[in-house]
């Protein structure tokens, strides 16, 4: 027996794989594009409305252009955002129905009818008729996704029949319909709309604060709490439409006073850090300062014109880092959006 060792066999290493990438290659042209691009979009709508307020005030009209070169833009931007998506529900129409499974998905989907309205509203002094026919298709595609929505709450595990910030987009986004109807002449039905949509957002609110005080809601969804301000903000606008100075003001200072608690808890309110969500503070912003500049006279224009300026540095900021993650393809996984 001889006392040379055997030579150690050498170990060969085991292989681990890296993790799949979160980007997808998805086959086909906008299989996956994901809701969540339109709510910044929306932003970029308020913000130019906002500009074409500033630009009504005394002396400001040397700043009309700027709003409407924004409205120009975003109405671009929406319309090939809109042919991307609808790529989707062409191919396969179920997936409408896959999208709004998710909130980020709901929120994106609704945001995408509203800018529809919004782009009515952009071109009302351009084309009325034209502007009249897309709030129209706007207010119906609101109701068919209304519908819808509720449908699959109140089918749905009960865990997830809860009130969200995302029921102001749905089913009080009629809201919107005034800022081009009251112009145009559609007095009465735009009084109907917006006194409906007081008692709706107040339907909301309180369930909303409700739940608030009984559960705190997790760190990535809390962005969507500033969706509240936007009801308020809006109907501050439209009641200076209708006449209303008295209930546009009240309507202004209780959008100034939900601004100040989201401001003062902005570190919790952004605790997640940035995510495709933060279009969720985009069109609430600009909707502020168009109220504050309509409804609260001398001082409405300084805050409203501050409030202006805030959101052209956030809005566009944000829209262009939700769209950039749609080019590198990873805010379908990120949202969980459908598949067509």
């Amino acid at each position: 027996m001889s006392d040379t060792p055997r030579p150690i066999p050498p170990v060969k290493p085991r292989h681990f794989p890296p993790p799949p990438p979160l980007v997808e290659k998805t086959p086909g042209l906008w299989r996956r594009t994901p809701p969540a691009i339109f709510p910044p979009i929306m932003g970029l709508f308020g913000l130019g409305h906002a500009w074409r307020a500033l630009a009504m005030q005394p002396g400001m009209a040397p700043l009309q252009p700027v709003g409407e070169v924004i409205l120009g833009g975003t109405l671009l931007l929406y319309a090939f955002a809109l042919i991307a998506w609808l790529a989707k529900p062409l191919r396969r129409p179920a997936v409408v129905v896959e999208e709004l499974a998710v909130l980020p998905g709901r929120a994106g989907t609704a945001a995408m009818v509203l800018c529809l309205i919004l782009a009515g509203s952009a071109l009302r002094p351009y084309a009325p008729g034209l502007a009249l026919g897309l709030v129209v298709a706007g207010l119906i595609a609101l109701a068919a996704l209304g519908l819808m929505i509720a449908t699959l709450v109140l089918t749905g595990p009960a865990e997830g029949r809860t009130v969200t910030p995302v029921f102001h987009l749905v089913f009080v986004g009629y809201i919107l319909a005034p800022l081009t109807l009251v112009p145009l002449g559609y007095t009465t039905a735009s009084t109907v709309i917006y006194w409906a949509m007081i008692a709706v957002a107040a339907l909301i609110w309180l369930a909303s604060l409700r739940q608030l005080i009984a559960r705190i809601p997790p760190a990535p969804l809390r962005p969507l709490l500033a969706i509240h301000l936007a009801p308020a903000s809006l109907l501050a606008t439209v009641s200076m439409l209708l006449g209303q100075p008295v209930l546009a003001a009240g309507f202004a200072l209780a959008a100034l006073a939900i601004l100040v608690a989201l401001a003062a808890g902005a570190n919790w309110l952004l605790q997640a850090g940035f995510t495709p969500l933060w279009g969720a503070l985009t069109f609430p912003l600009a909707a502020a300062a168009t109220a504050a500049m309509l409804a609260l006279g001398a001082p409405g224009f300084w805050i409203g014109g501050l409030l202006t300026l805030a959101a052209t540095a956030l809005n566009p900021w944000v829209a262009q880092q939700v769209l950039k993650s749609w080019a590198k393809g990873d805010l379908g996984a990120k949202t969980n959006a459908a598949t067509a």
